[in-house]
């Protein structure tokens, strides 16, 4: 039986030869085995936002922020991925949140 480990790294193996819908069907199952693998939503918050599935995207990137809440990363991914679909206002939330926890350390 594949571990979630080994999925996701198969998701990102078809990523990486261009088969974008295929990966996020590969994430789907790294999820199904674990829901809180935080690299399959990292992941697949990219993946949907290359597709044009906005709320997909972000509802991922929200995701990793509940899961990783101490990582200013998440919440400039969560950033990255609001601006590239638009909603500005919510970017520039994420990114005042990451350097707020940035200044913290």
């Amino acid at each position: 039986m594949s571990t979630p480990s080994s999925l996701y790294d198969e998701a990102v193996k078809i990523y990486e030869s261009g088969e974008v819908e295929q990966a996020v069907e590969k994430l789907k199952e790294v999820l199904a085995a674990d829901e809180n693998y935080v690299l399959a939503h990292s992941a697949s918050a990219v993946y949907y936002q290359k597709l044009g599935k906005f709320d997909e995207a972000i509802e991922h990137a929200k995701k990793v922020t509940e899961l990783e809440p101490d990582d200013n990363f998440s919440y400039l991914q969560l950033s990255v991925i609001c601006q590239r679909c638009g909603r500005i206002a919510e970017a520039e939330d994420a990114l005042a949140k990451a350097h707020s926890m940035g200044q913290k350390k």
